[in-house]
């Protein structure tokens, strides 16, 4: 069995092994990472032989710990890295470099229509009639999206949506309420079979999915990092919220979609959004001006552009080919948007 795991933030791990009478044997962990001293390697071995095979990661991880030599240092690499790797290659997990990538960027397309092509999409990939596909939202209209769970009234003010022509969508995954105009925002969607994240944890995969933006950021001059559980954020401040949701039906397939503050009315947001004392004091700041930092001035970069070397950078990595969405998909979609996110029963589910 083979697993590889992309420590966030720092180096690939891979451990190969077999799994005899229900413990682990040949167990072999590799990588490109740094560790001092040298039979530490040995030991990190040594530690996982003969573990019980639904042993969990942060059990694996303990093991480790209580088998490294003193003074171990690791560089690229932690012991709950390694835990998760092996976790990937007993549960027979793919790499992202297992498939051939689809993109779809396509014009701009109003809020409702987008809640529904990430359904749809969502769905082909766990069916099998679609790949892999990363998508790139171009918005036709300035809206508020509230989290699957999220109160209406407690998250939206209605006279400061209606005054400043912003609509109100409910997406189909969890998470905070984020503010959305055409030109200042940068959203995208990952549509992934369910193979690609298994062993990890449901917040392991947020960094996971993360990771390749992270890199895209850094060649831009951004130093970026996950923040758990949903935010990608730089010294300067959060730059972009994500948020998922899990299709069981068929193969399985995760929806991991993020939107990124490109740049920001914040004067607008506030009065449209009622974000609370309480939800801003976990948060470090006083006022909600200060927690979203717009990529324009971190870059220096026109929006197209920051979205060119994005989609240049994910296809450096994993290939990508250019695509569309289907006229059935779409067709699919559009019902959707009409009958189920453009109906007030599904937005106020939650009032």
């Amino acid at each position: 069995m083979h697993g590889e795991y992309k420590v966030p933030g720092g180096k690939l791990v891979v451990v190969d092994l077999d799994v005899e009478d229900g413990v682990l044997s040949g167990v072999r962990v590799a990588g490109d990472f740094f560790l001092e001293p040298d039979e530490a390697i040995l030991a990190i071995n040594s530690a996982l032989e003969g573990a019980p095979a639904d042993t969990d990661a942060a059990g694996l991880a303990a093991r480790i710990d209580a088998a490294l030599p003193p003074g171990t240092t690791m560089y690229g690499l932690t012991s709950e890295g390694v835990g998760v790797a092996v976790r990937r290659a007993l549960a027979h997990a793919t790499d992202w470099t297992d498939y051939d990538w689809q993109l779809i960027h396509d014009g701009p397309q109003s809020p409702a229509l987008h809640m529904a092509l990430d359904e749809v999409i969502t769905a082909e990939v766990a069916a099998g009639r679609r790949p892999p596909t990363l998508r790139v939202w171009e918005w036709g209209a300035p809206a508020v999206v509230i989290g699957s769970f999220q109160s209406l009234r407690n998250e939206v003010d209605p006279e400061g949506a209606e005054r400043h022509g912003i609509t109100v969508v409910r997406r189909v995954s969890g998470g905070g309420a984020m503010f959305i105009e055409p030109g200042n925002t940068i959203t995208y969607s990952l549509s992934v079979p369910d193979a690609l994240v298994q062993g990890l944890s449901f917040a392991d995969s947020y960094a996971y999915l993360d990771d390749w933006v992270l890199g895209a950021l850094g060649d831009m001059g951004v130093k970026a990092w996950y923040q758990p559980l949903n935010d990608i954020a730089t010294d300067a401040g959060k730059i972009a919220g994500a948020a998922q949701k899990r299709v069981v039906a068929d193969e399985g397939a995760v929806l991991h979609h993020v939107t990124m503050a490109y740049d920001i009315d914040a004067d607008k947001m506030l009065e449209v959004l009622r974000i609370g004392r309480e939800k801003l004091s976990d948060k470090g700041t006083k006022s909600a001006k200060k927690r979203v930092d717009p990529l324009r001035r971190q870059t220096g970069l026109p929006r197209e552009a920051v979205i060119e070397r994005m989609i240049a950078s994910f296809r450096g990595r994993y290939g990508l080919a250019e695509g569309r969405v289907t006229d059935e998909e779409m067709s699919r979609a559009r019902e959707l948007a009409k009958t189920k996110f453009s109906n007030e029963e599904w937005t106020a589910r939650v009032p």
